[in-house]
C-alpha cells in the first residue's frame, strides 16, 4: 500500500434544507469522523472538509413555500446543522457553505478553466418546463416509471431501485414532484461535460487500478460504466446558485451537481494557504466520505472534472455507506419519520458517545440496517454500561480501595497476564488495519473485546478474594487492569471521543497519542482521581417516550397523507355480474421460493379445492392465515406466477400506506357464499 505525506478528507454536504438526521450519521458523518480522530492520532497531517450544500431545487422551494429568501432557509438550517455537528462531537476542521463568496469564485474559475480548455459541449435540447411553476425542472424533480427494471418511484437522473442513471426523458410517464402537474418539453441551451470523453480513463483507473473498493462502489461503477457514459448538463435554468461565468449564460446558475463538491475545494482555501497541497500534490491522499447515492458524482463526475481541469489528484478512496432505516421504515424528511441530531442532543444530554457507538455498531457499511430504540437501549445497558463501563469502573474502585488512588507496582508477571498485556497489541494492531480498510464495525468489536478481555481477566483472578490471601499478587493484577484501562481510553477515543476525555480525566492523564497503545501507559506511583460511572443506564421510560413519539408521527402522517385510488371507469351491471366472488376458507399456505412477496394458498371454495398465488406475504406468515375465511374471485382466468397456477384472487383492501388486509366475511359464513 502506498505511503502518503497527508490526507484530504471529505464529507458529503448535507442540503440546507432541513435538520441532520441519524441515517446522515451512520453513513457518513461518523465514519469520517472516526477516520479522521484515528489519522490525528497518529500524527498525520490531516484536513477534513464538510459544508452545508446550499444551492439547488430543494432550497427555493422550502423559500417559495414559506415566503422567505432561499438565503434565510440557508442560514436558518446551515446553523442547526453546524451546532448539531460541533455538539455531537463532530471534530470537522471547516463546516463551509456553497453560497459563500469564496466558493462563488472556486466555482466560476473551475468552469472558466473547463470552458476555456474547451472541455464543455454546447447543446440546444428540450428540458421539460412545470408549466403551472412556470419553471424548468431539475432531474431530482422529474419522477416517472424507469425503463429498464419498471420501478415507479425513479428520478430524473437516477432509479434508486436498479441503480442506473436516467435521463428525465427516458423516464415512462414522467410527472413533476413540484406540482404534480403537466409537464411540457421546451428548447434551452446548456453547457454539457461529455463523461463518453472520460470513460477510457475512467475504466482503467477505476475497474483495474481500484479493485480494493468496496464492492457496492465497484460494483455501481462497473454498471454505469458497462451501460455507457453520456454528457451531463453543468448549467441550469435556475435563479439561486453560482452564476455561469460567461456572458452567453446569462440568467443561467452552475448545476449544483457540478457547483457542491468544488465545495470542498474551496472550504479547504478557507483554512490553509498550502490549499493546493492538499489538492494537487500526488502525495496526499484524498478520500470522499458519501451515501451510496453519491457514487456515481464522486466516482465518475468530480473525477472526471477534476481529470478535465489537469491539476488535481483523483480520489484514492470513496467509502459509500448503504442507507440506515428507522424502526423498519425507510427514513423520510417529508414525512418526519427520522431521528433528528439536534432533537436528540436535547433528549439524551451528555449521551452522544451512546448514539455514536450504536451508530458505529449497526453501520451499513456493505446493506442497509435498521435502527430502533429498543436495540439502542439494550446496547447501552448490556454493553456500554456492564462491558466497557463495568470493567473500566471495577479496576479504578478496587484501585482506590486497595492503594488509595496510587497505581501499584508490579510484580512477577504470571503466562495469564502476559497474555492480556499481549492482546492489547494484537487488537491494536486490528483495529488500525479494520480502520484503514473502512470497516468501522469491526474496529469497533475489536475495542469491545478489549474490554471484555478485563472483564474476564477479573472473573479469572478474582482480585477481592485473592487480597485476603496474596496482597501481592494482586499488585499485579490491578496494575495490568489499569494498563488495560488506559489502552481502552486511547483505543476507543476515535469512536466514543467525550467517553475517552472522561476516561483519560478519571486517570489523571493529560494527553497521550495512539503510539502510546500497547505500551506502559501508566507507571507505577501515578495518582488517580476519583472514580465515576463512565455510562448510566438508560431507562425504559426514556425509550417509551421516543417511541411513542414515533407512533404519532406515523398517525399524524396517515391523517395527512390518506391518498384515496381514483375511481376506476365505470361499469354497468351486467359487467359487475360477470364477477363470481365467493366466500372461501384457507387450508394450507407457504411462501413461494426465491421471491419475498408471494404465498402459495391452498382454498376450500365450497365448489372445489384450489390454489391461488397472491402477493401478501409481507404482511401475513403463512401459518396464521390458516383457517381464515376470505372473499375469492374464482372465474379468472388462470395465471402462471413462479410456475404455479394460480386459480383465482384473493380480495384484499389497501390502505395509505400500501398495507393489505383481508376482506372477510362474518363468522361461519358457509364456503361457496357468492358475493352479490
Amino acid at each position: 500500500m502506498k505511503d502518503f505525506k497527508r490526507y484530504m478528507v471529505t464529507s458529503a454536504l448535507p442540503y440546507a434544507n432541513g435538520p441532520v438526521h441519524i441515517g446522515h450519521l451512520a453513513g457518513v458523518y461518523i465514519p469520517s469522523d472516526i477516520y479522521v480522530r484515528y489519522l490525528r492520532l497518529k500524527g498525520e497531517d490531516v484536513k477534513w472538509v464538510c459544508g452545508s450544500d446550499e444551492h439547488g431545487v430543494p432550497i427555493t422551494l422550502k423559500a417559495k413555500k414559506e415566503g422567505v429568501s432561499p438565503q434565510e432557509i440557508v442560514d436558518r438550517y446551515h446553523n442547526i446543522i453546524k451546532q448539531s455537528f460541533i455538539d455531537f462531537g463532530i471534530s470537522v476542521d471547516i463546516y463551509s457553505g456553497t453560497s459563500k463568496k469564496i466558493h462563488h469564485e472556486t466555482a466560476s474559475e473551475f468552469f472558466k478553466t473547463l470552458y476555456d480548455k474547451g472541455e464543455f459541449i454546447e447543446k440546444t435540447t428540450e428540458q421539460y418546463f412545470d408549466k403551472q411553476e412556470n419553471q424548468f425542472l431539475a432531474d431530482r424533480y422529474i419522477k416517472g416509471t424507469c425503463p429498464k427494471c419498471g420501478n415507479e418511484d425513479a428520478y430524473g437522473d437516477q432509479c434508486e431501485k436498479c441503480g442506473s442513471t436516467l435521463s428525465p426523458t427516458e423516464l415512462i410517464n414522467p410527472k413533476s414532484t413540484i406540482s404534480g402537474g403537466e409537464l411540457a418539453l421546451k428548447e434551452t441551451k446548456h453547457w454539457y461535460l461529455p463523461l463518453d470523453k472520460h470513460e477510457p480513463f475512467l475504466r482503467k483507473w477505476i475497474l483495474e487500478e481500484h479493485k480494493e473498493w468496496k464492492p457496492n462502489v465497484y460494483g455501481q461503477c462497473k454498471s454505469w460504466l458497462d451501460s455507457g457514459l453520456h454528457p451531463r448538463a453543468v448549467t441550469r435554468d435556475l435563479n439561486w446558485g453560482v452564476p455561469v461565468p460567461i456572458e452567453e449564460a446569462k440568467g443561467k446558475v452552475l448545476y449544483v451537481w457540478f457547483d457542491a463538491p468544488i465545495g470542498y475545494i474551496s472550504a479547504t482555501k478557507e483554512i490553509t494557504n498550502d490549499w493546493e497541497k492538499y489538492w494537487k500534490d500526488p502525495e496526499t491522499k484524498l478520500v470522499h466520505f458519501i451515501g451510496k447515492d453519491n457514487i456515481v458524482f464522486h466516482c465518475i463526475i468530480f473525477p472526471s472534472m477534476l481529470k478535465a481541469e489537469g491539476s488535481y489528484i483523483l480520489p484514492e478512496n470513496v467509502p459509500a455507506n448503504a442507507f440506515l432505516n428507522l424502526e423498519n421504515d425507510k427514513i423520510s424528511t417529508s414525512r418526519n419519520w427520522a431521528v433528528w441530531l439536534h432533537e436528540y442532543l436535547e433528549n439524551f444530554k451528555d449521551k452522544q458517545d451512546v448514539l455514536r457507538y450504536v451508530l458505529t455498531a449497526i453501520a451499513p457499511e456493505t446493506r442497509d440496517s435498521d435502527f430502533t430504540w429498543k436495540d439502542f437501549q439494550e446496547r447501552n445497558n448490556s454493553e456500554l454500561v456492564n462491558i466497557f463501563g463495568n470493567f473500566v469502573n471495577r479496576t479504578l474502585v478496587l484501585t482506590k480501595k486497595y492503594y488509595d488512588k496510587l497505581v501499584p507496582t508490579p510484580n512477577i508477571y504470571t503466562s495469564e497476564d502476559l497474555a492480556v498485556l499481549s492482546e492489547i497489541k494484537t487488537l491494536k494492531a486490528n483495529i488500525e488495519q479494520n480502520i484503514e480498510n473502512y470497516k468501522f464495525r469491526e474496529a469497533l468489536k475489536n475495542v469491545m473485546q478489549l474490554a471484555r478481555t478485563g472483564n474476564k481477566y477479573l472473573a479469572d483472578t478474582e482480585p477481592w478474594h485473592l487480597i485476603k490471601t496474596d496482597a501481592e499478587r494482586v499488585k499485579t493484577i490491578m496494575y495490568v487492569a489499569m494498563q488495560l484501562t488506559a489502552n481502552l481510553a486511547i483505543l476507543a477515543e476515535p469512536f466514543m471521543p467525550f467517553s475517552a476525555k472522561k476516561l483519560l480525566k478519571l486517570l489523571n492523564i493529560e494527553k497521550i497519542s495512539w503510539e502510546d497503545a500497547g505500551t506502559e501507559i501508566i507507571k507505577a506511583g501515578h495518582i488517580i482521581n476519583n472514580p465515576e460511572l463512565l455510562f448510566p443506564k438508560i431507562e425504559d421510560k426514556e425509550i417509551e417516550y421516543q417511541i411513542n413519539k414515533l407512533l404519532k408521527t406515523k398517525e399524524e402522517n396517515a391523517k395527512e397523507n390518506v391518498e384515496l385510488t381514483a375511481i376506476k371507469e365505470t361499469i354497468t351491471f351486467d359487467d359487475f355480474q360477470k364477477l363470481d366472488i365467493r366466500v372461501a376458507t384457507i387450508l394450507e399456505a407457504e411462501k413461494v421460493k426465491k421471491t419475498k412477496k408471494l404465498l402459495k394458498i391452498t382454498l376450500d371454495t365450497g365448489i372445489d379445492k384450489r390454489v391461488v398465488v397472491s402477493g401478501i406475504a409481507e404482511f401475513y406468515k403463512p401459518e396464521d392465515i390458516i383457517g381464515k375465511q376470505v372473499q375469492v374471485l374464482v372465474n379468472l382466468a388462470p395465471r402462471k406466477l413462479k410456475g404455479i397456477e394460480s386459480q383465482g384472487m384473493i380480495l384484499m383492501a389497501e390502505n395509505s400506506e400500501g398495507k393489505l388486509s383481508f376482506v372477510s366475511p362474518e363468522k361461519g359464513f358457509e364456503n361457496g357464499g357468492c358475493i352479490n
